[in-house]
């Protein structure tokens, strides 16, 4: 048996599904379960998880995909980069096709501009490093995952002295807005399956705060149908028992302290910061900036950036659909005006976004 196949094993989460079935006879009312991870959200509508579960114990999609947290402002902000012909504008593929005010990525590379996917913020080093006569842009965004990797390649960009490399970040960090969430009494959040991409790196602890604040059980889980549905047996277990506390269900990757090498690397580059966020607005601390010391390397800072107005289609629910007020399938434009081939909005566009994830599998 393939590693993988043990976590897909019908008969074990068969099992699984009875046993939730039988925990969930016992709760007093219905509980609402919150995952905030892009994967975990694809996961659980790709193996048809919320079908196994009983009326009285929900699953909410909320804030876990990194493109579609990314404010509009900031696509200007990218866009507008695209203006001079002399900028490369590097970025990871999802961006590409996310609208912004006026137009995308993807638009402006089919007018001409410089727009480049790469697969790691080291392709951007080395593209400035290749074309020293150039400006190479980054478009940094993710949350404490791909933070690590930006802020190594800002370091990469020191030791080889460039000039031209730039980052235009918009990272993000998970803590503070699951605390926003669990303090909405519109929610009524029971329990988080917490985001194990995220977790590798911040380690468990980082949810000890929340789950002592606001008495509200944290389960870390992995992906696989098993990993998910074991994560809502511990959320019931502890629900059941009147337990608010951590626990790690994905032992194999997720540890209590994280990468602190990733850590001490974030670190050395980015500083807290107050951060923008689609649907949620301005939330304070939860961003990461470049430190003043490195100044040089921050687009923001180096660049007279004019993204103009900034203006959302107000038929777009991707904000309320993040915050888990809204089902994809609520939305007007769902599978009619937005689909994947033409998204009006970024929770249509990610790999990871709720409304791709519903349009694909859940239909």
């Amino acid at each position: 048996m393939k590693f993988q196949d043990e976590f897909r094993d019908r008969e074990l989460v068969g099992n699984m599904a009875a046993n939730i079935q039988r925990m969930a006879q016992r709760l007093s009312k219905p509980v609402n379960f919150m995952e905030v991870c892009g994967t975990h959200t694809m996961s659980i509508y790709q193996f048809g998880i919320r079908s196994l579960l009983p009326e009285n114990v929900r699953l909410v999609s909320g804030p876990g995909c990194p493109v579609c947290v990314t404010p509009v402002g900031y696509v200007d902000k990218a866009v507008a980069c695209t203006a001079d012909p002399t900028n490369i504008v590097a970025t990871f593929g999802d961006m590409l096709r996310v609208p912004g005010s006026r137009s995308s990525l993807m638009e402006e590379r089919a007018k001409g501009a410089d727009v480049r996917i790469v697969y790691s913020p080291l392709d951007a080093v080395a593209l400035a490093n290749a074309n020293p006569e150039r400006r190479v842009i980054f478009l940094g965004i993710g949350f404490e995952t791909t933070a690590p990797t930006i802020a190594a390649s800002i370091l990469e960009a020191t030791r080889l002295g460039l000039s031209n490399y730039l980052v235009l970040a918009s990272h993000k960090t998970m803590p503070v807005p699951m605390e926003i969430l669990t303090a909405d009494p519109d929610l009524a959040l029971s329990g988080y399956l917490c985001p194990a991409h995220v977790s590798t790196v911040i380690g468990a602890n980082a949810y000890k705060p929340l789950a002592e604040k606001y008495h509200i059980p944290c389960v870390v889980t992995g992906f696989e149908p098993a990993d998910v549905m074991q994560g809502i047996e511990m959320l019931l277990a502890q629900v059941l028992a009147g337990e608010s506390r951590v626990e790690i269900q994905y032992r194999r990757a997720v540890s209590w302290e994280g990468n602190s090498k990733a850590q001490t690397i974030m670190e050395r580059v980015f500083v807290p910061c107050d951060a923008s966020w689609r649907g949620l607005g301005m939330l304070p601390g939860s961003g990461l900036a470049i430190k003043p010391e490195l100044a040089r390397f921050d687009a923001e800072k180096a660049l007279e950036i004019d993204p103009g107005e900034e203006r959302e289609n107000p038929a777009c629910r991707c904000g309320e659909v993040l915050k888990g007020k809204l089902s994809p399938f609520d939305c007007p434009l769902f599978s009619t005006a937005c689909t994947p081939e033409s998204p009006v909005g970024a929770c249509m566009v990610s790999s990871e976004g709720t409304c791709a994830a519903a349009y694909k599998y859940g239909r």
